[in-house]
């Protein structure tokens, strides 16, 4: 069977995709998707976030939610907003924040092939967030939410996809948070068979972002019982270059310093690392670098070359800082448990950090050089996992766009 395959899209019609197109329906807690949605009825978060529409604390897991959700895409079905093509197509989404641009390809992936880890991982998941995943795909018999993958670069495909994107898109969008959502169908046969060949013969794609979208995907594709080729064997996916895709920096806050003072966090610091007092905020410029933000005064940190191992995990910074740092200074053994620490994404900027530790809810923050593709697919080929809160990947996919039906 194919690695990925093209598949009838169900997506708003163009005059209306401004009105439905909506953020992840895991970047919004429900007051915020409350809020985005308001005066919008044909917003997908009315379909990703269907507690919206129901009373205040209701639950997200109920199981009214998951029926709200369905009738909710049903009016948008009834009401035209939402048509499904007629054949299996292939899209091209390009994604557009400020200067960065990513072109990737729209497409279904082989759940066979994900469970073979040729669409490889680099995250566990968590049961109750498959669950919820689960629920929501067997309620719309459909899946929303894509999956954001990755493919080593290569030229044949990247042509293709920039060729595409040459020519006028059938959607363009911008969000409210700036970023350029464009959209192009690509339902050339021949097209469509080169680039289902292309995929074909690589060894592998790798989840960027979307491990509980996928593992739900795998856990309907087995409920269903297909045969390998249904819809339902198959999840919804974009596929993006690895060498177009950006990681941001994913930071750490820490509310105490362990019992210790300032001075004695900086001598101990000192038998590792190379410690050089600051007079801005520092914003690594390389790997095996760190900021420290600590009583008003910033650190650079340069760790010794000799503690940097060879296995791939263990060697992202996320490790190295908490091998070296937030495990055997500060006291913290577990970073998904531990509530002694926080983790602020790199898009609110490193004036998050000092906000955060200014305030007094801090007492010490860690800025990292972000995660590099390469290192992420180091620890997929490996099949090893990631640290917690490794990566931050912006700009983030639109919901509603695009949906997979499983019929």
């Amino acid at each position: 069977m194919s690695l990925i395959k093209p598949f009838a899209g169900l997506r708003p019609v163009p005059e209306r995709a401004e009105e439905v197109v909506a953020p992840p329906y895991d970047v919004l807690n429900t007051a915020e998707a409350r809020e985005r949605a308001a005066g919008k009825p044909w917003s997908f978060l009315h379909i990703s976030k269907a507690e919206i529409d129901l009373p205040e604390g209701t639950d997200p897991y109920d199981a009214s939610v998951y029926a709200r959700s369905a009738e909710n895409l049903q009016t948008l079905l009834d009401e035209g907003i939402l048509r499904r093509d007629d054949k299996a197509c292939y899209y091209v989404y390009r994604l557009t924040m400020g200067e960065h641009v990513q072109t990737g390809l729209v497409a279904v992936a082989s759940v066979a092939e994900y469970d073979r880890n040729r669409v490889r991982k680099h995250e566990y998941t968590r049961p109750a967030k498959e669950d919820d995943r689960v629920r929501q795909i067997e309620a719309l018999n459909a899946q929303t939410g894509p999956v954001l993958l990755a493919y080593r670069s290569q030229s044949d495909v990247d042509s293709i996809l920039a060729e595409v994107a040459a020519t006028e898109p059938l959607i363009d969008v911008t969000a409210d948070d700036g970023v350029q959502h464009a959209f192009w169908v690509v339902d050339d046969d021949a097209t469509i068979e080169t680039l289902t060949a292309a995929f074909d013969a690589m060894d592998a794609i790798y989840i960027a972002d979307g491990h509980h979208r996928s593992a739900s995907a795998s856990r309907v594709a087995k409920t269903k019982g297909g045969d390998g080729e249904a819809n339902s064997d198959y999840f919804l996916s974009v596929i993006y270059p690895h060498d177009q895709m950006k990681i941001l920096d994913y930071n750490r806050v820490i509310k105490d310093l362990n019992g210790q003072s300032k001075q004695q966090i900086l001598d101990k610091l000192a038998e590792s690392f190379v410690v050089t007092e600051e007079d801005t905020a520092v914003s690594p410029a390389t790997e095996a670098e760190f900021g420290m933000y600590i009583d008003g005064q910033w650190y650079r940190l340069k760790i010794d070359p000799a503690l940097i191992p060879a296995d791939p995990v263990a060697r992202l910074d996320v490790s190295l800082l908490a091998d070296n740092v937030i495990d055997p200074i500060l006291g913290i053994k577990d970073q998904r448990t531990d509530s002694r620490i926080d983790f602020v994404g790199g898009i609110r900027g490193l004036g998050e950090l000092e906000k955060r530790v200014d305030s007094g809810d801090m007492a010490i923050a860690f800025s990292f050089f972000p995660t590099s593709m390469e290192a992420l697919m180091a620890v997929a080929d490996a099949d090893e996992v990631m640290p917690p809160k490794s990566t931050w990947f912006e700009p983030k996919l639109a919901d509603g766009l695009v949906s997979h039906v499983l019929d």
